[in-house]
Formats: structure tokens, C-alpha cells, sequence
């Protein structure tokens, strides 16, 4: 019996002495912050269903000059933690400069970030009268957990190398999983929507990318800015920025994205008439949010609300903005 009561004993304190290790490995941590203190351009929210935890990621630069991504973290969508850097670009990529607009997509049980990186390294000489091209373009990074380490793919762009382009998302049809990503108007004028597929385990394009609509085909956008021909002919560029995929209730499928109407950065959304992300796609008439914010993403909260997050002002302090948005079945209405 003695034994019995020894083993019981020594089962019951490994037990507690396992409970207290766990317990030291997930540090408790405070929310003070506001949504509209923190600065954050491309905002992207993950809502983890299994600790009821809404993590939002941004970008951020290391005193070195690397790019990497920060995370905040919290209960209510009002009050956020302290940022925890999550990922660093490694100092023998391709590309080390700035991340842009980083998205983070469950997959195939593990998480993958979707990040825009940017140098001043120029690789070639532009059309004339137009600034030089430079490397620009999104990379993917895999993490067991979504708060990293996360760790390269391989070292080189998985959007084409001598392309400029940016705002890479993922989306899984059919079993396949494809980017699309803009191609910038800085290089490409008019800018593009682009949809490559990419190889199973996303470590690299499956295939070529392929257009499915470019941004002059809103009828409610504004160029930008001009390019002067040597003849003197004006072509007017426009912006491809900050797409989002989204599949109604009704199976709709929809891109939001952003440009600008009247000087102002917007959230629009196009639709594709089969369904398919391939397309055709047409444009909306109008914008749905037309006041200076836009590069749009849609999460539902923990109450089963649909939300939808964006940046404004465009610029000086841009913040996160959060709104209930509806699914109409049809297309995506903000409430």
C-alpha cells in the first residue's frame, strides 16, 4: 500500500510540476494600447479561434536596416498588447530592405507569411522620364506557429525578378494554391492584378503569371500621375494595390482593393462573372469606403461578426480602422 500511496504521490507532482512549466511557457500579457495609437499601414488580422486571441500584423525595420514583421495582440479588437517582433528578414536574402503589407495565411497546418520586400538597389533603367526600376516583390515564409520564428522558403522572390511588384495574398481553388499580387504602376503604368499558381508546398511558382484585370478598367478611378512619350503623348498611370480575396455566402467571388478617386485612397471591389479566380472580372461602379483609406482584408470576430480592416489616413499617422461589414450574399456592404 505504501508503494500505491508513493506512486500516486510522484505521478501527482510530475503532473503539477508539467502544469507549472506550461504555464511559464505562455507569459501573461497586458492590452493598453488603442487601435487608433497604433501606426500600421496594410493592416492584416488573424482571429486564432483556439485562444480567442486577434493578432494583428505590421511591418517594422530593424535598427539595421532588415525588414521584418511585429505583432500585437488582443481580446476585444480595442485594447492591443505591446508589439513582439515575429519574423526578420535573414541578412543573406535577395532582398533585406523594408516589408510592406505582410500577410499571414493558415495552410496546410502550418502558417505562412506573405511579405512585399523592397530595396533601392536598382536593377534597371525605366522607360524614359519615369523613375529607374528597382527589386520589389513578394516572398513567402513558414512558421510551425503563428507567432514565428518564420523562416524563408528559399532566399530569392517568388513573383518574378524583373517585375516590380507587390501585395502578394493567397488563395486555395480547386486544391491549388495561387498568389495574386499586383504589378506596380511605377513599372507597369497601368497597374495589374496578377494570378500565378504556386507549387504545393509554396516554396515557388507553379506556372506564369497571368492578368486578370488592371486598374484602369474602375470607371470611378483617378490616375496619379502621368508619363510623358517622346512625342509628347500623356498616358495616365494607375494604381494596383492591396487585393483581398472573399467568396460570399452566395459563392460570389470578390477581389477589395484599392486606388484612388479624386486624390483620396479607397476600398473597391471586383468580381469575377464565373466564380473563378480566374475570372473575367469586372469592376463595381463605385468604391465602398471612399475617404482616404483603403488596403482592405475581411476576418470574422469571435461572435461570428464580419469585420472589415484598413489604413487611414493614407498618410501621416495611419492606423488601423475596424468596421462591421455585411455579406449580402451578393457583394459586401459596410454597415
Amino acid at each position: 500500500m505504501k508503494k500505491i500511496c508513493f506512486a500516486f504521490i510522484a505521478v501527482l507532482a510530475l503532473f503539477v510540476s508539467c502544469k507549472g512549466r506550461k504555464a511559464a511557457a505562455e507569459p501573461e500579457w497586458e492590452a493598453s494600447i488603442p487601435t487608433d495609437s497604433i501606426y500600421c499601414r496594410d493592416p492584416f488580422i488573424v482571429a486564432d479561434s483556439q485562444t480567442k486571441t486577434y493578432y494583428l500584423f505590421r511591418s517594422s525595420t530593424t535598427a539595421e536596416g532588415l525588414g521584418g514583421v511585429e505583432v500585437f495582440k488582443s481580446k476585444d479588437l480595442a485594447l492591443w498588447s505591446e508589439p513582439e517582433r515575429v519574423f526578420t528578414v535573414p541578412a543573406d536574402n535577395f532582398i533585406t530592405g523594408p516589408v510592406w503589407a505582410p500577410e499571414v495565411h493558415h495552410y496546410q497546418d502550418a502558417w505562412y507569411i506573405f511579405a512585399t520586400l523592397n530595396t533601392d538597389r536598382k536593377w534597371a533603367e525605366s522607360v524614359p522620364g519615369w523613375p529607374a526600376y528597382t527589386y520589389r516583390g513578394t516572398q513567402i515564409f513558414r512558421s510551425e506557429t503563428l507567432q514565428g520564428p518564420f523562416q524563408p522558403l528559399g532566399k530569392e522572390l517568388t513573383t518574378p525578378k524583373d517585375w516590380m511588384s507587390l501585395d502578394g495574398t493567397l488563395w486555395v481553388e480547386d486544391g491549388v494554391p495561387y498568389m495574386i499580387f499586383c504589378h506596380e504602376w511605377v513599372q507597369a503604368i497601368d497597374g495589374t492584378f496578377e494570378l500565378m499558381p504556386l507549387k504545393e508546398d509554396l516554396s515557388g511558382a507553379a506556372g506564369e503569371p497571368v492578368t486578370i484585370f488592371t486598374a484602369s478598367q474602375a470607371p470611378w478611378i483617378s490616375p496619379v500621375s502621368y508619363w510623358t512619350g517622346e512625342d509628347g503623348t500623356k498616358t495616365p498611370a494607375y494604381v494596383s494595390d492591396g487585393n483581398f480575396v472573399y467568396k460570399t455566402k452566395d459563392g460570389e467571388l470578390l477581389i477589395l482593393w484599392s486606388s484612388f478617386k479624386d486624390g483620396k485612397y479607397c476600398v473597391a471591389i471586383s468580381r469575377s462573372a464565373s466564380g473563378k479566380i480566374a475570372g473575367p472580372w469586372t469592376c463595381d461602379p463605385e468604391p465602398i469606403f471612399a475617404e482616404d483609406g483603403g488596403h482592405p482584408m475581411v476576418f470574422k470576430d469571435f461572435d461570428g461578426n464580419l469585420k472589415l480592416v484598413f489604413h487611414q489616413p493614407n498618410s501621416g499617422h495611419s492606423h488601423p480602422v475596424i468596421l462591421n461589414i455585411e455579406d449580402t450574399g451578393r457583394t459586401l456592404k459596410i454597415n
